[in-house]
């Protein structure tokens, strides 16, 4: 376990989370905010994407209540990435994050405002961030808003950054200041 915050956990993927990550990557519910429509995921594909990876990428689990209902992943964010985003000092330590709440039953209750909140809490803590950051795409109001709300600024615009169901679509680039 990484860390528990009263009713949410928030641990390394295992292998027994296979089958709802799977659930998940085939819902269009949550393929229209995370992976696209046109992307769902096989077993095949979930165990390729994330758990046969080898990098910097930290890829969790989210509990509420001992019941699994979504994940995050949280990765430094490297030089190339740096330069695009307009990060010059080599000094600062940046991290990112992308999450999703895979259950749509525990939407709208603020629930992925306490996941980004333990995970701003844990980055800051632990791995001693100076700036966090993430790249919604400017049509994803909801998650913008819960972004705005644990603190984090729109500061630069990215335009056609992320393929999503066969278009390239334009993003912000948000970030949150230690």
């Amino acid at each position: 376990m990484l860390f528990h915050d009263g009713k949410m956990t928030i641990r390394k993927l295992e292998d027994s989370d296979k089958e709802a990550m799977v659930k998940w990557l085939n819902d269009p519910e949550v393929l229209k905010y995370y992976e696209g429509r046109d992307n769902p995921h096989d077993l095949k594909r979930v165990n390729q994407h994330y758990f046969e990876r080898e990098d910097e990428t930290a890829r969790c689990l989210v509990e509420y209540e001992g019941t699994p209902i979504g994940y995050i992943q949280f990765y430094p964010v490297l030089e190339e990435e740096r330069m695009a985003y307009g990060y010059w000092n080599p000094d600062e330590i940046i991290y990112g994050t992308d999450q999703f709440i895979g259950e749509p039953d525990y939407w709208n209750k603020g629930l992925g405002t306490e996941l980004v909140e333990l995970m701003k809490k844990y980055l800051l803590n632990e791995k001693q961030a100076d700036i966090l950051v993430m790249d919604p795409q400017v049509w994803n109001e909801r998650a913008i808003a819960c972004y705005e709300k644990c603190g984090f600024q729109k500061v630069k615009f990215l335009p056609a950054h992320e393929l999503h169901e066969g278009e390239m679509k334009d993003c912000w680039l948000m970030e949150y200041k230690a």
